[in-house]
């Protein structure tokens, strides 16, 4: 798609040309469309433009003006007028758009066309980074809404701004062409509603990756950069993609992103330079230089050993994790699955998550369990049990850990991350399904930063956060791991390998 227009005499000529993937974006009828890709890729000029093109081609009224109000939301003020606003005035300045910086923020895009027809358009700026902030939408009546990197805001927003469409200009007054929401952003993890909607959904897919009867389409750009991997997978540098995006609008070429990764975190790189999906965290991560996925993480689900016992590692409090493993013959320590209850007491994510887990399976396998020392007091829904006795009430008896040390529990997992066993194997290996603990490992539980001037400091103990109960669920189980080995290096015959959805 190329928009070459001029608004008036006085007013320099505007020529864009998109991308193939943002035309494709432009293009689209889906009442949401979504625009992913590396930074510096034009997703956020591309969307300033279709705003642009949706308000030209709306159909006019009795009296020859095409009428659309349109919402531009950011998740804080001071990246909605930095980033977003500067981007739109780069595109449409005060010529075409002229901004009051009022409240909220408002703008009037407003020029005629060579039909003799006018554009009149109201833009609203809004900053809503909180789901209570959805109130600032309640009375509006919009034609379209752009959400500025919607991976900022919560899916509660992203509906609460969509129903607000399709409610300008009134029908009395003139049809409307096209109504919805569009939205850009870099990518997000994978536990994000964003992956969720745009890699997860049921729906079939057609050839042109459109989600087949759907409202909802998702267009991603590609990277920027390609990571260059070694022989064993590990990352040794990067290379420009020949598929890449708006290239051609640097001024520096491919070296805008090559300069980015001097210095930068890998994780970083890969979700900002490379367009994959991932992490970026603000602290320090617990298990920093010790962890490596293509070390740690295995290619395929892991496989069991039938004739040795499944080992329980259990966190508890507010939100319980559990996380099951096992010990190979060679002494390595395998985690299988991840359980974690958002908000929940120990009996009832023990009866409803863990015990069913366990029976479906690990069917008849003896069953080792480990969990954290503080679990011998009386838990808060019952003062009369601890969460062990629960445990053991409900046939899943519990010994407490040995330790409930902070700076001892990370030690053993830090040996067991840079220890091998059985001619060079890592001795923790983690399936895939763990996605938890993985992106805990890559930097969700982690040291938050201190805030001093001069020198990057951090607390001593890590954040508690969604990642960090699993991970001492996990600290609890590699602190049991010995005795267990202990125990079957006495036992008598080698346990037979169970090809359990792949064995490794």
């Amino acid at each position: 798609m190329k928009i070459d227009y001029e608004t008036e005499p006085t007013i320099e000529k505007i020529d864009y040309e998109a991308e193939p993937t943002i035309e494709r974006f432009h293009d689209s009828t889906a009442d949401v469309k979504g625009l992913m890709g590396p930074i510096g890729s034009g997703k956020s000029v591309g969307c300033c433009v279709e705003i642009v093109k949706c308000c030209m081609e709306q159909p006019p009224n009795a009296e020859g003006v095409r009428k659309s109000r349109w919402a531009i939301i950011r998740n804080t003020y001071p990246e909605l007028k930095s980033t977003t606003i500067r981007t739109w005035q780069e595109w449409f300045p005060d010529k075409i758009c002229r901004i009051t910086y009022g409240a909220p923020i408002s703008g009037n895009l407003k020029f005629p066309l060579g039909d003799g027809t006018c554009v009149q358009a109201e833009i609203v700026f809004l900053a809503i980074d909180r789901p209570e902030d959805t109130r600032k939408l309640l009375s509006l009546e919009l034609t379209g809404v752009w959400v500025n990197e919607a991976r900022e805001l919560s899916l509660t927003v992203i509906k609460a701004a969509f129903s607000r469409t399709g409610r300008y200009p009134k029908k009395s007054d003139a049809p409307i062409r096209w109504t919805g929401m569009i939205m850009d952003t870099n990518p997000p993890d994978t536990d994000h509603w964003w992956y969720k909607m745009a890699e997860e959904r049921p729906d079939k897919w057609d050839d042109d990756g459109k989600l087949i009867d759907s409202n909802w389409e998702f267009f991603r750009q590609p990277g920027a950069l390609i990571p260059i991997r070694n022989a064993n997978g590990r990352i040794s540098g990067w290379e420009a993609n020949p598929a890449a995006e708006n290239v051609q609008n640097h001024q520096l070429g491919y070296q805008y992103w090559l300069r980015l990764t001097e210095g930068s975190d890998i994780d970083w790189i890969l979700v900002h330079c490379c367009g994959e999906y991932g992490n970026v965290f603000s602290g320090k991560p617990v298990y920093l230089h010790a962890f490596n996925d293509a070390q740690h993480v295995s290619t395929r689900p892991l496989g069991m050993f039938r004739g040795l016992p499944i080992l329980l590692g259990w966190d508890f409090g507010l939100t319980p994790a559990c996380v099951i493993c096992q010990i190979a013959p060679s002494g390595q320590l395998r985690v299988l699955r991840e359980l974690v209850c958002e908000r929940g007491g120990i009996k009832q994510f023990a009866g409803d998550a863990v015990k069913p887990m366990l029976a479906q399976c690990f069917p008849g396998m003896t069953v080792e369990s480990i969990g954290d020392p503080a679990g011998v007091a009386g838990a808060q829904a019952d003062i009369e049990l601890s969460p062990l006795a629960m445990l053991a009430q409900m046939g899943i008896p519990t010994r407490p850990a040995p330790t409930n040390d902070f700076g001892v529990r990370r030690q053993m997992v830090m040996d067991r991350l840079f220890r091998t066993v059985d001619m060079g194997k890592p001795s923790l290996l983690i399936d895939p399904s763990c996605k938890m603990i993985i992106e805990g490992f890559r930097g969700g539980y982690h040291f938050e930063r201190v805030q001093v001037t001069g020198e990057d400091r951090y607390k001593d103990k890590p954040a508690k956060n969604k990642w960090s109960h699993v991970a001492d669920a996990l600290q609890y189980a590699v602190s049991g791991a010995d005795s267990v080995i202990l125990k079957e290096t006495v036992a008598p015959p080698p346990p037979q390998e169970s090809n359990w959805e792949g064995f490794i």
